[in-house]
């Protein structure tokens, strides 16, 4: 009683959406192609040949071709809506790739944008340090200042030299 019966064979498949979906797109995709159109092109002509030369009695439609005009309306009326399931299905991912791509470029742009906060920051804190170029001029400043105080020093001392 408290195991579920086994439901046997079911005379309804089950219905999977995705697997008549790539059905649909791959149906969608042939008829599409170069190899599609010129298959039909060779039908539609050997039809037309074999029903136009053929004897008589071996014709199966005859010179209106109804029967042609209405394989060829219900290829068509099967054809389309596989089509625009199939366009259905590519417009889904590509809104899905589409949002995908927005959350990247916002990620990337949030991250451009710390990025740009730090580097604004470094620039701010360098401009405090004292640079090398900055050490350069005031030691250079401090020699010049040590050898005038030693020239005067000579001066003064060869004056004085001179004096005695």
């Amino acid at each position: 009683m408290d195991v579920p019966r086994d439901r046997g064979i079911s005379l309804r498949d089950a219905y999977d959406p995705e697997r008549f979906g790539r059905l649909s797109e791959k149906v969608a995709r042939y008829i599409g192609s170069w190899a599609f159109i010129a298959w039909m092109t060779v039908v539609v002509v050997s039809w037309l040949l074999w029903n136009s030369l053929a004897p008589a009695d071996l014709r199966f439609d005859p010179y209106p071709f109804i029967l042609l005009t209405l394989v060829l309306s219900l290829q068509a009326s099967y054809a389309a809506p596989l089509i625009l399931l199939a366009q259905n299905r590519q417009a889904d991912r590509d809104r899905v790739q589409y949002q995908e791509d927005r959350q990247r470029t916002e990620r990337l742009l949030a991250d451009s944008e710390y990025l740009a906060r730090e580097i604004a920051a470094l620039r701010l804190a360098l401009g405090e340090v004292a640079t090398r170029d900055y050490l350069r001029g005031e030691l250079r400043e401090l020699l010049d200042a040590l050898e005038s105080q030693n020239d005067a020093a000579t001066t003064a001392e060869g004056d004085t030299n001179l004096n005695a």
